[in-house]
């Protein structure tokens, strides 16, 4: 039998219950930016990683106001997420090398949103062939490394991209 070790899950299973109010809100308010994963904050969102990535450096450009759409969004803050997007499509390149991304919207449960009350871009790397046998028949992902790892290769390329060399 294969045993397949998600540690970082335990605390979110353990919690139990549906969150209370919005935990990218939460997150926001909060001055816990290790603890939370956040990689960056700017003026109309912040970077934060994915807990529940699809694959290693799966982040997310999050909307400060509590809006669910682009359509909510003025020009300013959509610039601002993709001009975001762009700078972590960067850093990841530097910390990872992947071989192409997925970046884009999920708008509404329907569409995958998991947090659909709240808008937020995913900025997926991909490499050839991590879509593996486990993946598309066992319905199971398995990550090469845990998301405090993932943090520390990701934090210094951010803090270099936003205050230059």
């Amino acid at each position: 039998m294969d045993y397949l070790w998600t540690p970082w899950r335990f605390p979110y299973i353990a919690s139990g219950g549906e969150p209370k109010g919005c935990v990218f809100c939460a997150i926001q308010d909060e001055s816990q930016d290790d603890k939370n994963l956040v990689l960056l904050r700017r003026s109309r969102c912040f970077v934060i990683l994915n807990r529940f990535p699809y694959t290693a450096g799966h982040l997310m450009i999050v909307a400060s106001r509590h809006i669910s759409s682009p359509t909510d969004a003025d020009d300013t803050e959509l610039t601002e997420m993709i001009l975001t997007a762009r700078m972590a499509q960067s850093c990841l390149i530097d910390a990872y090398r992947p071989d192409g991304f997925n970046i884009g919207f999920n708008v509404g449960k329907s569409a995958g949103a998991g947090i659909a009350s709240h808008l937020h871009l995913h900025v997926v790397p991909r490499w050839h062939g991590d879509a593996n046998f486990v993946s598309i028949v066992g319905e199971t992902r398995v990550l090469p490394e845990d998301l405090e790892t993932t943090f520390g290769k990701l934090k210094a390329p951010f803090l270099e991209a936003t205050t230059g060399p």
